[in-house]
């Protein structure tokens, strides 16, 4: 048996040992994964000299604020100016920087994001995605915006503070820039408050693609409006079909004229389905209205003045929503 001195003589050897294959072997690894202390700093920084010669704050549309970003962080290894900062997302862009004749603007870059540019959206996206392809971007490929022609930068602008599409209270203006009709539904006596910033379309929507319809940032119409309407979604003893089928069957999310961003005022959406049911099949119509009288399905909360429960009952006497 070894006494404790041979022990610890044994340790000793071993530990040193393994300072001399591991400790090489780590400083190896961090100096290839240095977060603080990119590899092409210095690259990034002459290319950030070389671009504001020209580009700078006087411009029509100033691009400096982009040095304000997460974009411009050359200490994070993930952004383009850890690597080689403007020419990262734009290119050498060689030509762009010989000076132009008198009275002529210089060549485009390899790379620009102009709607207006000679490029496609294709290589455009390729350059965002590049980065920006996990997460919310999963199903980019295929989806309805890029099947459209989009691009990144149709709704994106990288080079400000912050990005409109980003914000709150500015997101929607860039949604409606070409949703024309859901900008009207938005001011409807009744909808979501969407122009207040508390709902946007992102909190429905996913703009870069998803598995379920119109882009909905769930599988379906029914689980999106659960992540708020969290009441309506049961189980119940006794559902109503239409609002377990699909909200949008008597509800028009974006904006309505009618109360509770119904489709059509109750009774006359409740008689769509419910013609000969219980009830007397004439339709109801303006009649029941005072002063020529006053009927009970037409006024107050209408078909709610008795069936209150409109989205399902879980009361053993409700079979009828009434309870």
């Amino acid at each position: 048996m070894l006494s404790a001195s041979d022990t610890m003589a044994v340790f000793l050897r071993l530990l040193a040992l393994l300072m001399a294959v591991v400790l090489p072997v780590s400083f190896a690894w961090a100096a290839q994964h240095d977060p603080v202390k990119p590899a092409s700093t210095e690259t990034a920084k002459e290319a950030v000299r070389v671009c504001t010669k020209c580009h700078d704050e006087s411009e029509e549309k100033p691009i400096l604020a982009i040095l304000k970003t997460k974009h411009a962080m050359m200490a994070d290894k993930r952004t383009p100016f850890a690597d080689e900062a403007c020419i990262t997302c734009h290119g050498p862009s060689e030509e762009h920087l010989v000076k132009p004749p008198e009275g002529e603007k210089p060549a485009l870059p390899d790379i620009t994001f102009k709607e207006e540019a000679p490029i496609s959206s294709t290589k455009k996206n390729e350059v965002c995605l590049s980065c920006h392809e996990s997460g919310l971007r999963l199903h980019w490929k295929g989806s309805q915006h890029e099947f459209r022609g989009l691009a990144c930068s149709s709704c994106h602008n990288v080079h400000v503070d912050q990005d409109p599409t980003l914000v709150r209270l500015t997101q929607p203006e860039t949604c409606f820039n070409c949703h024309k009709e859901q900008r009207a539904q938005a001011y409807r006596p009744s909808r979501h408050p969407i122009r207040e910033g508390k709902v946007v379309c992102s909190d429905c929507h996913n703009p870069h693609g998803s598995t379920g319809p119109k882009q909905l940032a769930k599988n379906s119409v029914n689980e999106t409006c659960y992540a708020c309407h969290y009441e309506k979604r049961g189980p119940f003893l006794w559902e109503h079909a239409p609002a377990r089928d699909d909200c949008t069957n008597c509800h028009k999310p974006h904006g309505s004229i009618h109360p509770a961003l119904l489709k059509n005022r109750g009774p006359w959406l409740c008689q769509q389905c419910h013609l000969a049911q219980f009830h007397p099949s004439t339709a109801y119509s303006g009649t029941g209205i005072p002063p020529r009288g006053a009927a009970q399905q037409l006024l107050g909360k209408n078909c709610l003045n008795c069936h209150s429960q409109v989205h399902g009952s879980n009361h053993p006497s409700g079979i009828r929503l009434t309870r």
